[in-house]
């Protein structure tokens, strides 16, 4: 068997961005929050005394239980600057019918905007509308509607 998953944010408060995309992206709970911490743990992510809590949520447009979205915080954790063209994961992506009400949405749950809000047209015809935007912690978070 091979499937994908899900995707982890680790999060300065994970109850608070845990809020954050069910609020904004119509994330769920499925019932998998996570209190772990033990020496498979530390053995795991090579951090001593290693504590984390948090949750998995559901992404939208699916029913069963996966691919989810995993926010985590540890109890010690590290800083990074964030930009959009940094090496490595970038950006999460969400297509919603209208990318300026959701990113209104987004703004009024603490999240900020990065770029401007872009319509464009490609050449087979089919027509975008993109914006990245940062949720409550920074992380990046691209909107696009297509028709």
């Amino acid at each position: 068997m091979f499937r994908y998953v899900h995707t982890n944010i680790i999060a300065k408060d994970s109850q608070k961005l845990i809020k954050f995309y069910k609020d904004v992206f119509q994330c769920r709970s499925i019932g998998e929050t996570r209190d772990l911490c033990g020496e498979w743990l530390d053995k795991l992510t090579g951090i001593p005394d290693s504590h984390i809590v948090g949750e998995h949520l559901c992404l939208p447009g699916y029913e069963k239980d996966h691919p989810t979205l995993e926010i985590f915080s540890y109890d010690t954790m590290e800083d990074s600057n964030k930009t959009i063209n940094k090496c490595g994961i970038a950006h999460i992506a969400f297509e919603v019918e209208d990318v300026e009400k959701i990113l209104q949405l987004l703004l009024e749950n603490g999240g900020s905007q990065i770029g401007d809000v872009v319509k464009t047209e490609y050449e087979d015809g089919r027509k975008a509308v993109f914006v990245y935007a940062a949720d409550s912690e920074g992380n990046i978070v691209e909107l696009q509607s297509w028709s």
